[in-house]
């Protein structure tokens, strides 16, 4: 699903991704010097914010996808990224004051050992933290693509339940993967979009669960969800409000 040029997944999820990752970075208040771990970095929304708060000289990042860590590193190549897992995480124990999964958590194939993992190489004392959009809430920036495949084909799978998706989630597993004074909060962005062919040509590149069920469908399927798609939405320009779960804890 995130095998995808870098480009893609920005036209795709870049315009949520890129001011959560803001709001985001903010919740922590980290200080010029920290190290700071971006965990499932994508093409660098949330290195984006490190650099610019600890500098890039203190700030490392991994992911799993080949095309985003080459994107990644040419974009950022002053900072420390690998390809790794969030399970598999290459660094030593309590390496990073800070480590951070940005809409990563849902998608880790084990996600209690990959908190785990953003806790072994914090520092004790340091800060792990992690948000993932609130899909089971209807919340998401996806929510109204969803809601248009779950009327055409009620029996559709939907990410309403992926891990750290519906509330409470996030916090529950922070605390099965054994991290401390883990508080939960609530991140809403809200993204302008000029027209329905900007909103909607993103899902046709096969990114993510969205964009392969596009890409799964025939022409006239693709079609009906398309008009379904135009019919929930309000007339152009509008806003899409998106919200995600967060959590925090001490390592």
């Amino acid at each position: 699903m995130f095998e995808v040029a870098a480009e893609n997944y920005g036209r795709f999820m870049g315009r949520f991704s890129e001011p959560l990752a803001a709001v985001f970075a903010d919740e922590l208040q980290l200080e010029p010097g920290q190290r700071a771990l971006d965990v499932g970095c994508g093409p660098g929304a949330l290195i984006t914010q490190l650099v610019t708060r600890v500098g890039a000289a203190t700030v490392s990042a991994v992911d799993p996808s080949a095309p985003f860590v080459d994107a990644a590193k040419q974009a950022f190549p002053d900072v420390d990224i690998q390809l790794a897992s969030a399970e598999h995480l290459p660094y030593s124990d309590d390496t990073f004051d800070a480590c951070l999964a940005a809409l990563v958590v849902h998608f880790m194939s084990d996600p209690v050992a990959g908190l785990r993992e953003m806790g072994r190489v914090t520092r004790p004392g340091g800060a792990v933290a992690a948000c993932v959009w609130d899909y089971a809430g209807g919340a998401s920036p996806l929510s109204t693509f969803w809601q248009a495949v779950v009327d055409l084909d009620p029996g559709a799978v939907t990410e309403s339940e992926l891990a750290g998706a519906r509330e409470g989630h996030l916090v529950e597993l922070f605390e099965a993967a054994g991290l401390h004074e883990t508080v939960g909060g609530y991140l809403t962005v809200e993204v302008p979009v000029a027209s329905f062919g900007e909103w909607w040509d993103p899902f046709t590149l096969g990114v993510g669960p969205a964009g392969v069920h596009v890409k799964d469908l025939d022409d006239a399927g693709r079609e009906r969800l398309r008009e379904r798609c135009r019919e929930l939405l309000p007339p152009a320009p509008f806003v899409v409000s998106a919200s995600a779960w967060s959590a925090t804890a001490v390592a």
